[in-house]
């Protein structure tokens, strides 16, 4: 598998997850910056997530990761950058839509909505899957314009 330059960041609800992806990214050769939090202690998660994502859209990192409780704030937060495309993945297959279809860029996961072993796969399916271009290039393209 490629390895890539990855930001990461979450908020107090999405902290073991965030350390449990980033001890297996570490692993498989992934370069990784965790932007925090760095404790399961309160926090709120636009103060992590915005640093992630505006990393990613400088291009300082090719992949970001955001994480949270459900994982849609963060979502939400992670796309008002602008040249971020960041999908909420609730199973392997919604990751492999969002970068093939999407070219997502930031991975948004919800530690109280999946198995921490699920989340694991998730990743890695999302990490392993190309964008497929063609059809979907001119719609990424509209994206981007706004």
């Amino acid at each position: 598998m490629k390895t890539y330059t990855i930001a990461i960041g979450s908020d107090h609800a999405g902290f073991k997850y965030k350390e449990s992806i980033k001890k297996m990214l570490l692993a498989a050769g992934h370069t990784v910056r965790d932007f925090g939090t760095y404790s399961d202690a309160a926090c709120d998660y636009p103060d992590f997530i915005r640093p992630t994502a505006e990393a990613v859209a400088r291009g300082e990192y090719e992949r970001g990761i955001v994480l949270g409780g459900s994982g849609n704030g963060e979502a939400i937060v992670a796309n008002r950058v602008k040249g971020v495309r960041c999908g909420l993945c609730w199973n392997e297959q919604v990751a492999i839509w969002n970068r093939s279809h999407n070219d997502g860029n930031v991975l948004s996961l919800g530690e109280r909505t999946v198995s921490e072993a699920e989340a694991l796969k998730i990743v890695q399916t999302w990490l392993a899957t190309e964008f497929e271009g063609g059809r979907h290039l001119a719609r990424i393209n509209k994206i981007d314009a706004r």
